[in-house]
């Protein structure tokens, strides 16, 4: 029989063996994290207090002056494309919660061609940003777009879409919404897990599709609204292909996204030390509206089995 202290070097040796082969497995994930995401991560965030410029021979040190400059307000563009960009996350959050929940909810019924119906809308979120712009593009056309000859048919108002200050915007906020699709498998996973006792139970009370909606989908779905809230929040500070590709930051630059000029101020203009600084105060805000959600979740997203 083994004496105590030989079974407690056992059981180190054990775990001893066990914490090895957990390091071992998790290294080329820990090497990708150190490599891909914090080591450029600290580089910019050395670059952000120096004038680095990419065909510049000296690089100087100029510590917060890129952050000073931008918080003063002297950077009209930086201005400008945050408003842009909150304008747009204002439109966009609320119109991929709202819409992607309610197609959520229609997949879910149990009809026929209920699978094809999910394959339809899923398959838009796949299709390459580029051949997805490209087809906007032609349907928001202006003079021989399709969407505006059908409002032409119908004695509608056309709308100059794309291409008016006053419209670029919520154009963009039409054409993400095409690939909505991940967000609505999410909402389908949620509303998959609802117990359907719960619904027999609001039948046999009487109640209609409103009271389901209300005292039951929307309490038992909460956290995965809570989840796509927070996905959608962080994408949208994010956007930069619509702008790349669709509108190139006009007209005016009413579409000059957040994104899209910081891509312009490193590529374009070279300026890696200033877009650094530009990148930094974008996680920043992420941050704070990321923490700010998580904050306020305790009051709105129900567990089910947690005490209220």
């Amino acid at each position: 029989m083994q004496t105590a202290p030989a079974q407690g070097q056992l059981v180190r040796t054990k775990e001893r063996k066990a914490l090895f082969w957990g390091l071992l497995f998790t290294l080329p994930a820990t090497l990708g994290f150190l490599i891909f995401t914090a080591g450029p991560m600290i580089v910019s965030l050395f670059l952000s207090l120096t004038d680095y410029s990419v065909f510049k021979e000296a690089t100087g040190w100029v510590g917060f002056e890129h952050y000073a400059r931008l918080m003063s307000g002297q950077d009209e563009l930086f201005v400008k494309s945050l408003q842009v960009t909150f304008y747009f996350v204002v439109l966009k959050v609320p119109a991929t919660i709202l819409v992607s929940l309610a197609i959520a909810l229609l997949l879910n019924m149990n009809v026929k061609g209920r699978a094809m119906f999910r394959t339809i809308v899923y398959l838009p979120s796949i299709v390459p940003a580029v051949a997805t712009a490209m087809i906007w593009m032609w349907l928001l056309n202006p003079d021989l777009g399709l969407i505006n000859q059908l409002l032409s048919s119908l004695n509608l108002p056309t709308s100059s879409w794309l291409y008016a200050e006053n419209t670029v915007i919520p154009s963009v906020v039409l054409t993400t919404m095409w690939g909505i699709g991940g967000t609505v498998v999410i909402f389908l996973a949620g509303l998959s897990g609802i117990p359907q006792q719960y619904y027999e139970a609001i039948d046999v009370d009487g109640g209609g599709w409103w009271h389901k909606l209300r005292h039951i989908t929307i309490p038992l779905v909460s956290p995965t609204i809570f989840f796509n809230t927070v996905m959608a929040i962080i994408g949208a500070f994010q956007v930069f292909n619509e702008a790349y590709i669709l509108t190139g930051g006009g007209p005016n630059n009413a579409s000059l996204f957040y994104i899209f000029y910081l891509w312009r101020t490193a590529f374009r203009d070279t300026e890696m030390g200033y877009a650094s600084a530009l990148a930094w105060i974008m996680f920043a805000i992420i941050s704070i509206f990321t923490l700010f959600v998580f904050r306020t979740a305790k009051s709105w997203v129900h567990y089910e089995g947690e005490g209220r």
